[in-house]
């Protein structure tokens, strides 16, 4: 006698499918010319929205925040251990609020929270401009980053809500959706540093006008297109997910690795300037390290990703990734001790960006794609957001060390040396046996 399929078998049927899917997906994306034109062509309407969303925040922002350091140290005129205090509190009232943006989208939906983060950003760039004293740049940056803290969990968690839903309709895996979202995101970072580059030759008032006036228009676009209320998205109480999570240990093991890779991203911000202004006497070639990352990044990340989608699971693709990130900041290291100065004394430079680069291309989908396999029903925000949160007070504590060391008088290569060993050490924390991509996580019925 034939005995009727049980849940069990159901679901092992449905996991099935779901890895044949995967498979010839995999086939399809080696023989196709065009896939990153393929996949935008077959998103919908608010995954192209939600994309070209994080394209215009990074043009807004990243004509800004890669010259604050030097805005604070030569006309604000701080010590170095100040501005990295303040960008940390950057990184930290952004990051570190990440929870309480995306709590606040899972309870109120989209479009409320980033509506409400884009006035805020516009009005945290305009007080920048103006503020010529300690507290009224902390200020400003504290609103900057809070702004942020509203509105990218509220899209993070809904393009990678879309992701899942869009892998489950046989789209393909939800990385290669989260890595186009990637690309977005870095080549605003690529054209924003240009343009600020272009607007201090003015006035530093001028480039934080010039972002403010960026997310005026982000705002107007989203008043006018971004959906009163996302089909298949359910609200849920802010109360009560957060116990939950705290009790999740892979879910915060996953927070700390992430936590590592974000403190070494930091750099660029904080010790890459100093490297750069060593070797070359100006921070000119910043820019152009900066748009060599972002380069990087939009022709190279969707192949990275899918060659890594073939060869690694997640656990796999973000240990890669870190590792590389490490071996970025011994190559500074190993080349600090002979102080070139000149072209050849911002090859070192060079190598840092592109191998940090490189790394970040394999942790960062992975760690985007890995959040929904971890998550409550409904609480896919809050766990974008704690991701973003936990790693945010891992940059505050570790941004302000590395501005002591660079004080403090030590041998060239020992801050180098120390931030190397960081992503070493967080790939011990990374969660053992991930689900696999293509399996059914907890999130993905939302």
């Amino acid at each position: 006698m034939t005995r009727p399929p049980t849940e069990e078998t159901k679901a092992a049927d449905r996991q099935t499918g779901t890895a044949t899917e995967a498979s010839r997906h995999r086939i399809w994306s080696r023989l196709n010319p065009l896939p990153r034109l393929r996949t935008w062509n077959r998103l919908n309407p608010l995954l192209r929205l939600l994309i070209l969303t994080q394209l215009a925040f990074n043009i807004g922002f990243y004509a800004v925040l890669p010259f604050l350091a030097e805005h604070l140290g030569t006309a604000i005129g701080m010590a170095g251990w100040m501005v990295g205090l303040v960008l940390g509190l950057r990184t930290f009232s952004q990051q570190g609020l990440f929870v309480v943006g995306g709590a606040l989208a899972d309870r109120y939906g989209v479009r409320p929270v980033v509506l409400a983060g884009c006035v805020l950003r516009i009005a945290g760039f305009v007080w920048l401009g103006y503020a010529d004293r300690t507290w009224t740049v902390l200020g400003a940056v504290l609103l900057i980053g809070f702004a942020a803290a509203l509105f990218s969990p509220a899209v993070e968690s809904e393009v990678a809500r879309q992701a899942v839903v869009w892998e489950e309709a046989g789209g393909g895996p939800r990385t290669n959706v989260l890595a186009l979202f990637t690309v977005a995101g870095q080549a605003g970072a690529f054209v924003g540093p240009f343009l600020g580059a272009l607007l201090l030759g003015v006035d530093f008032r001028v480039a934080c006008l010039a972002g403010a006036g960026v997310f005026v228009l982000v705002l107007a676009g989203h008043l006018w297109l971004l959906p009163q209320h996302i089909p298949g998205r359910q609200r849920v109480a802010v109360k009560g997910g957060a116990r939950v999570l705290v009790r999740n240990r892979r879910f915060l093991a996953l927070c700390c690795a992430y936590g590592a890779y974000l403190l070494a991203y930091n750099q660029l911000y904080l010790i890459l300037p100093d490297e750069v202004e060593r070797a070359a006497g100006s921070q000119a070639p910043l820019a152009w390290l900066f748009a060599l990352s972002s380069l990087l990044v939009v022709t190279a990340q969707l192949p990275v990703t899918r060659w890594a989608g073939d060869r690694l699971d997640l656990r796999r693709s973000m240990a890669a990734g870190l590792l590389l990130i490490a071996a970025g900041f011994a190559v500074v290291a190993a080349a600090r001790p002979a102080a070139w100065t000149g072209n050849a004394g911002l090859l070192p430079a060079a190598g840092f960006v592109v191998l940090l680069t490189l790394g970040q291309m394999l942790v960062l989908p992975a760690a985007r794609a890995w959040v929904p396999d971890l998550a409550e029903d409904g609480r896919l925000g809050l766990y974008m957001g704690a991701l973003s949160s936990v790693s945010g007070l891992i940059v505050l504590i570790g941004s302000a060390g590395t501005g002591s060391l660079l004080d403090v008088g030590l041998p060239p290569a020992v801050p180098w040396l120390v931030l190397a060993a960081i992503p070493v050490a967080s790939i011990a924390l990374l969660p053992r046996r991930p689900r696999p991509v293509t399996g059914q996580g907890p999130a993905a019925g939302q």
